[in-house]
């Protein structure tokens, strides 16, 4: 569990060595057509801006040149964040992070917590529906994190009126691809869900993967136990969900992009879900 309340600080601006080291190994610079104005650096940190701030891409405060004019177009910024989206660069600068944790020493992989949110959406667009437990339209992802609330598993998306429990099966193996591709032991890891993924095929295929679960029993309108032996299950392995994946989701509200989902088109907002999802994993190494 993280001890210091400086690991709370979440980067939302990175300085040039930051950048060097962490994001434009994993970008992809076009061959073709006139070199940009401002560098890389700028334009991924304006991308930041725009998803900490939560403003319309118009609205997106850029600065003036000698002659006071902005010194890049909004537009710009959009098209070179629509080409690291379309290239897959977000989702490699997050496989990285999780290496990068590993390498250091920073991950806690004995219990992973999982869990859902739900995003609301403004505006129309694909992958979206009504949630009627929640009276709002949007979407919900899957997300898994460690104990030292760093995101170790690329989330999984769905429908706002689309159930959660059937997510997880599609989860899973993104965590162990996460886990191949940096090198992560998960044999004997206790997966820690609540009692929404409480089912024999979530069960089986935790344990399919040599992993453990600890899930919390959901009688859904039993009035006798259910029958089979007692199912493994710790509670105080499963209140560390409010200090770990709860405090991860609270975290993701800082960028307040990601509080509505502006985006019609869905890869488009999953995009800065995973920029932002990466912060938090950075937080250890940009301290402020």
């Amino acid at each position: 569990m993280p001890q210091s309340q400086s690991w709370n600080w979440i980067p939302t601006h990175l300085t040039i060595k930051q950048f060097e080291q962490f994001v434009l190994p994993h970008l992809h610079i076009g061959s073709r057509g006139p070199q940009p104005k401002l560098s890389l650096h700028t334009i991924f940190n304006y991308i930041l801006k725009l998803l900490y701030l939560g403003c319309q891409w118009k609205e997106l405060p850029i600065a003036k040149d000698e002659d006071g004019q902005p010194e890049i177009h909004y537009s710009r910024i959009y098209r070179a964040f629509r080409r690291f989206e379309f290239n897959g660069c977000f989702e490699s600068i997050f496989t990285a992070s999780v290496s990068l944790l590993h390498e250091k020493g920073h991950l806690d992989t004995s219990i992973i917590h999982g869990d859902g949110t739900t995003t609301a959406a403004k505006k129309g667009g694909d992958n979206l529906g009504f949630n009627g437990h929640k009276h709002m339209k949007g979407d919900k992802v899957v997300a898994f994190c460690d104990r030292n609330c760093n995101i170790i598993a690329p989330f999984i998306t769905a429908p706002g009126n689309r159930n959660e429990s059937p997510l997880l099966r599609k989860a899973l193996p993104q965590v162990t691809r996460v886990a191949q591709a940096v090198g992560l032991d998960l044999n004997q890891t206790i997966v820690s869900l609540d009692g929404v993924y409480d089912s024999r095929a979530n069960r089986k295929a935790i344990f399919n993967r040599g992993m453990i679960p600890n899930i919390n029993e959901n009688p859904r309108g039993r009035t006798t136990p259910k029958p089979g032996r007692k199912r493994l299950f710790e509670n105080a392995i499963f209140l560390e969900r409010f200090r770990t994946i709860e405090r991860v989701f609270a975290w993701e509200d800082k960028f307040k992009r990601l509080l509505l989902r502006f985006e019609r088109i869905s890869e488009l907002h999953y995009a800065l879900k995973s920029l932002a999802y990466t912060m938090i994993n950075l937080r250890h190494f940009c301290q402020s």
